[in-house]
């Protein structure tokens, strides 16, 4: 996936990096730089100008960081995403703790996923090329203790209303996509086919309106499908 053919070539990944300590920036361009398929088209150090960096140079995945002075990254990933010419940027929370409540809200705003400081450059590197082919960043366990701290454990009226056109096979592909199985695991779970796992999700997508499958875990949350530290099939 890639947002523009300019840069390194036709097939890179084109990332902005939001983090308000130059260092940080720094040592993930770093880091990124090294990879031949991606390519660090800007920086910012707050929310408003990583909007701005965003829309300016339209990339695929943009490094966002939770805590910032001004616009925070919450906000800021609200705004990119709600933003109809950057419908193909994908947004990953940056974070120093794996509990931090404030990545669940950042994952309803509609982040892909997030994504700790202290990532492996190998993992980082990876976790860019995950997002910018269409998936989520969702640890299962880290999953299920962010939303354990963000929610009190009872089931959302809106979540159970998003639920109210799927069919039974629809929920219990959705409560899989909860715990954080892969399309792979789905299929062996309910012993369908993978391709019939894809097909699925995809009805999810569109009947619940929901934008990604980051989207669709926090859905499954909210509806009561799963509870903070289920992570068995």
């Amino acid at each position: 996936m890639s947002g523009s053919s300019s840069g390194q070539g036709a097939g890179t990944i084109r990332v902005v990096i939001c983090d308000d300590q130059a260092l940080v920036r720094e040592g993930l361009r770093a880091l990124l730089d090294r990879a031949p398929d991606i390519e660090v088209v800007g920086e910012a150090a707050d929310g408003k100008q990583g909007i701005l960096t965003t829309r300016r140079t339209r990339p695929d995945v943009v490094l966002m960081d939770v805590r910032m002075p001004g616009l925070d990254g919450i906000s800021a990933t609200e705004a990119i995403l709600a933003d109809p010419d950057l419908g193909s940027v994908r947004v990953v929370v940056l974070t120093t703790f794996d509990t931090d409540e404030h990545v669940f809200d950042a994952i309803r705003a509609g982040a892909a996923g997030f994504l700790l400081k202290d990532t492996s450059p190998d993992a980082l590197r990876d976790a860019v090329r995950v997002v910018a082919r269409g998936d989520s960043l969702l640890s299962p366990a880290v999953t299920a203790r962010v939303m354990e701290a963000a929610r009190s454990g009872a089931a959302r009226p809106s979540g159970l209303d998003r639920l109210a056109s799927l069919t039974q096979r629809e929920r219990e592909v959705l409560a899989q996509v909860g715990r954080g199985l892969s399309n792979d695991e789905i299929a062996r779970a309910l012993f369908i086919s993978p391709a019939t796992a894809r097909t699925h999700i995809g009805r999810l997508l569109a009947k619940t309106s929901t934008r990604d499958r980051a989207g669709l875990v926090v859905l499954a949350y909210e509806a009561g499908l799963v509870r903070p530290g289920d992570t068995s099939p």
